[in-house]
C-alpha cells in the first residue's frame, strides 16, 4: 500500500496539466478546424500574417482573398488566423 502512495502526487500533477494545458488546447484546436472548415465565399478575414481581406474563391486547401482592389492573393486555408465580424 505505500509503494502506490508515492504514485499519487505523479498522478494527480498529470491530471492538473491534463486539465490546465492538454484539454484547453484541444478545444481550440477544435474550434479553430471548425472555423476553417466553415469559411465560404464573401468571409472577411485576417491572415496569420495580419493581412485583411474578403474570401473571393474558396477551393479544397486554398483560398483567393481580395485584399485591396484588383489585387488577389491565393493562400492555404490554415493561413487564416480568424474571421473578422459584420462591424469590423
Amino acid at each position: 500500500m505505500d509503494g502506490y502512495m508515492q504514485f499519487i502526487p505523479i498522478i494527480a500533477l498529470f491530471v492538473i496539466f491534463y486539465f490546465l494545458l492538454i484539454r484547453p488546447q484541444q478545444a481550440q484546436q477544435k474550434k479553430r478546424k471548425e472555423m476553417l472548415a466553415a469559411l465560404q465565399k464573401g468571409d472577411r478575414v485576417v491572415t496569420i500574417g495580419g493581412i485583411h481581406g474578403m474570401i473571393k474563391e474558396v477551393r479544397e486547401e486554398t483560398l483567393v482573398v481580395r485584399i485591396a482592389d484588383n489585387i488577389n492573393v491565393k493562400m492555404a486555408r490554415y493561413g487564416v488566423e480568424r474571421l473578422l465580424g459584420e462591424d469590423e
